[in-house]
């Protein structure tokens, strides 16, 4: 059934369709980067230290970029691109908790641009490869250095911030029928498990891995339910029509 407030959400759609279909390709996009993510990182666990680190930039710099949280930095520039399309989306429902879902996005993700460290561990352990060991030691101390920011104060702040984000458009969704209930309780719960930001030990790394499967799930049936907001209503009259019949 399309309501009032669908329709209306519909006239919206209209205006900024690639936007939309931007966003729910970039949230389906965000699953299978983190399926690579998981599989990467059981396949080849990250060093501990930066002479692991130094060690493994010099033996593999793709795989050594990507330990350092290459591919995350595209994980955060997918997900961002779904805040966009879902702020479209949940403009009707209520636009000033939508300015500020965005205002934390945005101030998060700024937040944990800053932070990765891999131009930074890359140029380091080129010059720790042609130093001598006097050298290697002050070179190692920069490294260790650069791993403390790179897990930081920036990142616990884009991790608060993302859950804010995430939290205000699940709670807003329960709000609208644009979106599914089970769409909202998926991103309820994988904000919740944002609560622990991954650096806090061992307590936050089982957070981290715990709050992919709801986030995967909540990407996948936004992708769904904006696709059914950007359809034709009559596509979507004809489809339920179908299954009536």
């Amino acid at each position: 059934m399309i309501t009032a407030h669908d329709g209306r959400a519909r006239e919206d759609a209209r205006q900024w369709t690639g936007l939309i279909n931007t966003g729910r390709w970039a949230a389906l996009a965000s699953v299978a980067l983190i399926v690579v993510q998981v599989g990467i990182y059981l396949a080849w666990p990250p060093p501990r230290d930066s002479r692991g680190f130094f060690d493994l930039l010099l033996e593999n710099p793709i795989l050594g970029v990507v330990a350092l949280d290459g591919l995350y930095v595209v994980s955060n520039l997918l997900a961002f691109l779904l805040y966009l399309a879902l702020a479209v989306a949940l403009w009707r429902v209520s636009r000033s908790a939508v300015v500020i879902a965005l205002a934390f996005g945005v101030l998060g993700m700024a937040a944990y641009m800053v932070s990765p460290r891999p131009v930074e561990m890359f140029s380091l352990a080129h010059a720790y490869g042609q130093a001598g060991d006097a050298e290697r030691v002050a070179l190692i101390a920069v490294g260790d250095g650069m791993l403390a920011t790179w897990t930081g104060t920036a990142f616990d702040v884009y991790y608060f911030f993302n859950l804010a984000t995430l939290l205000i458009f699940a709670i807003l969704m329960f709000r609208t029928p644009v979106f599914r209930r089970s769409t909202a309780i998926a991103g309820v719960i994988a904000a919740v498990l944002m609560a622990v930001p991954s650096n806090f030990g061992m307590v936050g790394t089982v957070f981290a891995l715990l709050s992919l499967v709801p986030w995967a799930a909540f990407a996948v049936l936004v992708a769904v339910d904006l696709a059914r907001l950007v359809t034709p209503k009559e596509a979507v009259a004809a489809t339920a029509s179908g299954r009536d019949g």
